[in-house]
């Protein structure tokens, strides 16, 4: 690979200061840098500090191994198999080491394996900076804050791209893609997150390859997924995953359903709330947005049920059991959290009984909230549940005699249910005798 002469942007020509980056990654950088190594802080923290934004994480690059990294701290810990890293923990704070690489065509075979699509499954060659700069996704991902001097480098063009507006692949798109199809991804999510366009030549071969993403492990994509949810762009990112044909490789159940204008409004009003919620610094549950994904294929399998002489809990049970197992095919969505997604959109059924002791149980129930948030977003996509809705708003607002009142006033209202009848059970010692030619 011919590797052209960087760019080197000088203090004065860059807005990153050692005052907007984490105190524990600047004792990692200056101890590298003192012990002999070179140490730059890279990728997406120096990205968002151009763009004015809050970096995540602290990642940075050396020329040391990761044994020597090691040697150099005694809170470090080695991690990976796919890339060889190290942890240095501070407490809660984690920064992350790594060593140059270099592409996998340029190094030893023995530390470097591709499946027959070309997708890379080991990745362990050590290099120089340059050779890691042009093998790394995108250009505004490869700039360089070197602390020796507090310069920014740049072999790539990120800084012009940045400038512009841009997400452009280095390399050949359609050969990085293959590469690694999670950068399909990655693309979409850097694009809605930052508000950056996708350049002509990246964005050509994302639908045409988004097939690639089935060689990728449902565990991945679920990190991916979880990495959507928690950028506050979900909406745009929506948006964009629609345009270029990638949801249905993530929740192809519920890209069938979005022909229906309720599903696309119930989607776009809860992820539009969701952004908000991360804007202002509040936390954001990823089982209830998983229920928001599932909720209408979940209603889709009721309705085909509804035929069958099935009590209506076990129609929801089963309805919702049969939508989880198809959508955990696409994403290795955790035990954990595939239980409170079904608590979520089973407690959508027991909104409906509100009577005796039922609704003031369900207020103690631990998904209560996130159900009851899915009824109030669902009344607004336009769902016929206007009465259930201004139900429980007056219930769930109001004092205990307002609750009280209001359970006995719809009790009254309703035709009286029909009261069981239990027959007391003969003990054995009353029970009569059985006649020799019983079947007994």
């Amino acid at each position: 690979m011919n590797i052209k002469q960087p760019i080197i942007f000088q203090r004065a020509e860059h807005t990153v200061s050692r005052n907007k980056i984490n105190p524990n990654a600047l004792k990692v950088l200056y101890r590298l840098h003192n012990a002999g190594y070179s140490a730059y802080l890279v990728g997406g923290c120096v990205r968002d500090i151009l763009l004015n934004r809050q970096p995540k994480d602290f990642d940075i690059a050396t020329n040391a191994l990761p044994e020597e990294v090691r040697k150099l701290f005694r809170n470090c810990r080695l991690i990976g198999k796919r890339f060889r890293l190290a942890h240095i923990v501070f407490g809660k704070d984690i920064i992350e080491v790594a060593t140059f690489r270099t592409h996998h065509k340029d190094g030893q075979e023995t530390h470097g394996h591709t499946t027959h699509q070309g997708m890379i499954i080991r990745d362990n060659m050590y290099g120089s900076i340059e050779d890691d700069a042009w093998r790394r996704d995108f250009t505004v991902n490869a700039l360089y804050y070197n602390i020796a001097d507090y310069t920014i480098v740049d072999y790539t063009g990120g800084m012009e791209d940045l400038n512009n507006h841009l997400i452009r692949m280095i390399g050949n798109p359609e050969q990085r893609f293959h590469e690694d199809p999670v950068r399909l991804l990655r693309a979409i999510r850097f694009a809605g997150k930052l508000g950056l366009a996708i350049s002509p030549e990246t964005e050509g071969p994302i639908v045409t390859l988004s097939h690639l993403l089935t060689h990728v492990s449902s565990a991945r994509l679920f990190q991916e997924v979880l990495k959507f949810f928690q950028e506050g762009a979900t909406l745009e990112t929506f948006k964009l995953l629609q345009k270029y044909s990638l949801l249905e490789q993530l929740f192809p159940q519920t890209t069938q359903l979005l022909s229906e204008p309720i599903t696309v409004k119930l989607l776009e009003v809860a992820l539009g709330g969701t952004d908000q919620r991360i804007q202002e610094g509040r936390t954001v549950s990823p089982a209830f947005l998983f229920a928001i994904f599932l909720w209408h294929p979940v209603v889709k399998e009721i309705l085909a049920m509804k035929g069958e002489d099935l009590p209506q809990h076990v129609i929801y049970e089963k309805a919702i059991k049969t939508v989880l197992k198809k959508q955990t095919e696409s994403l290795a969505i955790p035990r954990t959290l595939v239980q409170s997604i079904h608590e979520i959109c089973f407690l959508q059924y027991r909104f409906i009984c509100r009577y005796g002791s039922a609704p003031f149980r369900l207020l103690d129930h631990p998904r209560f909230r996130a159900a009851y948030d899915l009824l109030i977003l669902r009344h607004a996509a336009g769902e016929p549940v206007q009465d259930i809705h201004d139900w429980w708003i007056k219930f769930y607002n109001g004092t205990h005699e307002q609750r009280e009142a209001l359970v006995k006033e719809t009790s009254s209202s309703n035709p009286k249910r029909k009261k069981r009848k239990f027959r007391r059970r003969r003990s054995p010692q009353n029970k009569p005798p059985v006649a020799k030619d019983s079947p007994e």
